[in-house]
């Protein structure tokens, strides 16, 4: 069979294009862990690789034969919810399974259910594997995956009957464990129903030694893992492919992935073997995902409806620049599903997802909104973006008070909507490139749109007005400008959002022609 990229669950080696699961980790402090006895916790976005990384070291420690290693996937339990004796059950039938796939190992087959009935559900995992340790002939490593989609009482019960049971460890106890999942168990806000109150997981697993967390991908390991795909088929990638995959993804794993499959595996042109994937077919791959709606994007786009997400990603949505309003707990809570990275600011993962996120809020409006691409293009192809944008400011005028009425990120809407009235237009043979974060009090967008002599790229420049118009426009030039040069290009338009409910819609709705640094920059009042 030959080999492919893989974008749907564990690397298989004889299958997938890989980078080697135990180089993503120092796996000298994860043995100096385990033989330490310590219990830990092993997080990372989704499709990071971290059930591939599990199972790598299950199999790497049970070959050295120090350890019985055992890994379970607890994602099934989660249909429990509440119900502690059927998720506690549930657990210990998936371990019961898992032992006997991965160890040969029928003990907890043949007894759980005994001790089950004995124990009852609130101490039953914990003397299973009790007495699981005491018969092994070696010590027991576990591995919990999927730990975070357990809900309720049965993630507390499970949290502190390892706990009740980590003094004994390590002839009655595992020597380790490691809890995997998303989020980092400090981070688990357990809703009881049986104690009426909210338990973090910090405080049901306060034995935890250390959390760490599994990375992207490096430009070199993106590279190192295209470059497989040459060696196996012939066919190569041209060296300005890697650093556009790098700027896109940020090396986030399932993205590198995905957009090279789609490049060499569904797209027709990359179908051809001879011939090699370039630029232009990574950024077309990368436009399919989005449009698709892929698995993981989609996924990733349902964490926007969460309120504690929404605190975070609405501000760098509006450039915003209170952070210090902005939760440390959310903030971390976004930083663990990956939506978001700390470094040098706050601001969305990675290019991709700066797209996908503000096209995911806007998806319906976009459906809804009835403008035709062809009134805006004119006869040699180019879109004019004047005709455009004055067009928006009667949309703008008549449609936002409604919309926003009842849109969960209202700060943001201005920005949202003018992108919805945006994508609607240019989804017909154009993109729109985006950049904003917080504290940058602007959003900044790339229109790019292929015409007979070339491609056309119009920047707009997106500000909310504080203090004085003037003042305003005078900052936004400026950015616009700036934006420009960076762009490379003399097509520059400046956008003003007046918020402010006194002020008549017709000191808001302007237009003015401005020359700034040699350039014509007009500005759109709104």
């Amino acid at each position: 069979m030959n080999r492919f990229f893989n974008t749907a669950g564990p690397i298989r080696k004889k299958n997938h294009y890989c980078i080697d699961p135990l180089t993503r980790i120092d796996l000298s402090e994860i043995l100096s862990l385990i033989n330490q006895e310590k219990y830990f916790v092993l997080h990372a976005p989704w499709q990071t690789g971290k059930t591939s990384y599990l199972i790598a070291l299950m199999d790497y420690l049970n070959k050295q034969g120090k350890y019985s290693c055992l890994y379970s996937n607890l994602e099934a339990v989660q249909a429990a919810r509440e119900n502690v004796k059927e998720g506690i059950g549930s657990v210990l039938s998936t371990l019961a399974s898992d032992a006997l796939d991965y160890l040969n190992d029928t003990f907890i087959e043949d007894n759980w259910r005994q001790i089950f009935k004995k124990n009852g559900a609130f101490t039953a995992l914990k003397e299973t594997l009790k007495q699981w340790c005491k018969t092994s002939s070696k010590p027991v490593v576990l591995f919990f995956d999927e730990v975070d989609s357990l809900v309720g009482d049965t993630l507390i019960s499970l949290l502190r009957q390892l706990r009740s049971g980590y003094s004994k460890r390590p002839g009655m106890f595992p020597q380790s464990i490691i809890l995997c999942g998303v989020r980092d168990v400090r981070d688990y806000r357990i809703h009881s129903d049986k104690e009426k109150t909210v338990i973090t997981g910090g405080s049901a697993f306060n034995i935890k030694a250390k959390s760490l967390r599994l990375g992207n991908f490096n430009l070199d390991e993106i590279k190192m893992l295209y470059e497989q795909h040459t060696t196996d088929t012939g066919q190569s990638f041209y060296q300005d492919v890697f650093q556009l995959v790098w700027e896109l993804t940020e090396g986030q794993p399932w993205l590198v992935n995905a957009m090279a499959y789609e490049a060499c595996f569904e797209m027709k042109a990359g179908q051809d073997r001879e011939r090699p994937i370039t630029r232009d077919m990574l950024l077309q791959a990368k436009e399919n995902l989005i449009l698709r709606r892929e698995t993981h994007l989609d996924q990733l786009a349902d964490k926007l409806s969460e309120e504690r997400v929404r605190r975070v990603i609405e501000p760098i949505l509006s450039g915003s620049n209170e952070a210090e309003k902005i939760p440390v707990d959310d903030v971390d809570y976004a930083v663990d599903l990956g939506l978001i990275k700390k470094a040098p600011q706050l601001k969305i993962a990675n290019r991709i997802y700066q797209e996908v996120i503000p096209r995911e809020l806007i998806y319906t409006t976009q459906l809804t909104i009835n403008q035709d691409p062809q009134w805006y293009i004119d006869n040699d192809g180019y879109l004019n973006m004047d005709k455009l944008l004055r067009a928006f400011q009667v949309f703008f005028r008549k449609h936002f008070e409604h919309w926003v009425d009842g849109f969960n990120y209202s700060e943001a809407g201005p920005q949202l909507l003018l992108q919805a009235f945006l994508q609607r237009i240019v989804n017909s043979g154009g993109r729109v490139e985006r950049e904003y974060g917080l504290g940058r009090q602007r959003t900044d967008l790339l229109v790019i749109w292929p015409y007979k002599k070339g491609t056309q790229q119009a920047v707009l420049e997106l500000k909310i007005k504080y203090g004085s118009l003037e003042k305003t426009i005078e900052q936004g030039l400026e950015q616009t400008r700036e934006y420009m040069d960076k762009c490379g290009t003399n097509e520059g338009y400046l956008l003003v959002f007046n918020r402010a409910e006194k002020t008549p819609w017709q000191e808001k709705i302007f237009k003015q022609k401005k020359t700034f640094k040699g350039v014509t920059i007009n500005v759109y009042g709104l």
